[in-house]
């Protein structure tokens, strides 16, 4: 649960499964970009290990260093992934998954049949230098974490009743079941056909559209990795406010240029300033109209089923620790009861009935000493259907930390 370690690096690593060559690699230091390449007898090396355990039928999943994680992941026998890392606090389950929405994005942009059937590796890797905006994304630190707990990032709008109507008609205008409303990477409301995709793209598709420069309409080929991987889809986006894009995804029609000013207009001039209204929500994720508990520093609310999530650490103004810091616990707190104390989500197998029957429905840490005023308080409870992570100030005394967040969650469940 500590801070970065100074210099604390991710290096990716994506090679063909059947020669071993290299097709691209990219790294992040501190969480943004880095140029620096790992040598070519490190990854060789790394590649080497992986497949020698193969040919002797033993499974090379990951393996610890004094200061370095390393996770191996193959996909479909054809691309084998290895992320290495050397953060502090980085756990197996975060690489597992940062592999998945890493081949997810490959497949999303380049689609399965060139992964699965690679006849010419420099052409392939040519046309995975598309993927590589969206994977550095998931490299750095980002203000989401669909990419931990593949559910997708919301925001709650205050109107979220009229814009709803409104992603209705328009979506009967426009000839297509799949629209939504974008903003800063996190959706604030879609359409029951988007709401319906799978996963990894119903994560994927706004994370990349948050990813992407600023642009007023864009027409992008995808492939959706888990509903239609070997066919593309249109990915057509449209501002309409700085910060906030409507997403079609559709198949041949409609053509962008149905999609006129008229009709944008007769669907969204009306309501323009409950769209004002959503620009704020990107790091905030929840209207001013919320009252929350002022201990709470961040949170993070997941409904299991839905696969949908709210995220912040925009709740408490200036206190210490930053923001940067809030979401690291966060994440590191989420993978913690994850993986130790909480219960499978649904249709995740439990191992046994008496397990099943031990397992907690709230947990809380404490960071620094115990005293009030020192370190932070992390707690998380499940009811149902529903998971909250709260970071709590020093100042919240740790035998009212179930009653607090109780209180949260109810508070919190008519909005998701």
């Amino acid at each position: 649960m500590g801070e970065e370690r100074a210099g604390g690096a991710v290096h990716l690593l994506c090679l063909a499964a059947s020669s071993g060559v290299p097709l691209f690699c990219r790294s992040s230091r501190g969480g943004a970009p880095a140029r620096q390449q790992l040598p070519f007898s490190v990854i060789g090396s790394l590649n080497g290990v992986h497949m020698f355990g193969q040919n002797l039928e033993v499974q090379l999943s990951s393996a610890r260093t004094e200061d370095t994680t390393v996770v191996w992941k193959s996909f479909h026998d054809s691309i084998t992934l290895i992320v290495l890392s050397s953060e502090a606090g980085t756990s197996e389950l975060r690489l597992e998954r940062l592999l998945q929405m890493v081949f997810g994005a490959m497949v999303l942009l380049v689609g399965l049949e060139e992964l699965t059937s690679i006849r010419n590796v420099e052409r392939l890797k040519k046309e995975l230098r598309a993927s590589y905006r969206l994977i550095d994304s998931f490299l750095g630190d980002s203000e989401l974490i669909g990419d931990l707990t593949q559910h997708v990032d919301c925001v709650i709008p205050p109107d979220g009743s009229l814009l709803q109507e409104a992603l209705s008609g328009f979506q009967e205008a426009a000839g297509t079941a799949f629209v939504s409303l974008v903003v800063s990477g996190r959706v604030v409301a879609a359409t029951e056909g988007w709401w319906r995709l799978g996963t990894p793209e119903a994560v994927l598709l706004p994370w990349m559209v948050g990813s992407l420069p600023p642009q007023a309409a864009r027409d992008y080929p995808v492939y959706l990795p888990h509903g239609s991987p070997t066919v593309p889809h249109r990915l057509l986006t449209l501002t309409l406010l700085p910060g906030l894009e409507l997403c079609l995804l559709c198949g041949p029609r409609p053509p962008l240029s149905q999609l006129d000013p008229q009709l944008l207009e007769r669907w969204w001039q009306p309501l323009l300033e409950p769209l004002r209204a959503c620009l704020p929500l990107g790091p905030r994720a929840l209207p001013d109209g919320v009252s929350l508990h002022p201990d709470i520093l961040g949170l993070l609310l997941l409904h299991l089923e839905l696969k949908r999530c709210i995220f912040t650490v925009e709740l408490a103004g200036d206190k210490e620790p930053s923001p940067e810091q809030r979401r690291r616990l966060l994440r590191h707190f989420y993978t913690l009861v994850t993986t130790t104390h909480f219960p499978p989500g649904p249709g995740e197998k439990v191992e046994d009935t008496v397990h099943q029957a031990q397992l907690p429905r709230a947990c809380y840490l404490v960071l620094g000493t115990e005293e009030p005023g020192t370190g932070c308080r992390l707690v998380a409870l499940q009811l149902g259907l529903r998971r909250l992570l709260l970071l709590l100030s020093p100042q919240s005394p740790t035998h009212g930390l179930r009653s607090l967040a109780t209180h949260t969650l109810h508070a919190l469940i008519p909005l998701l």
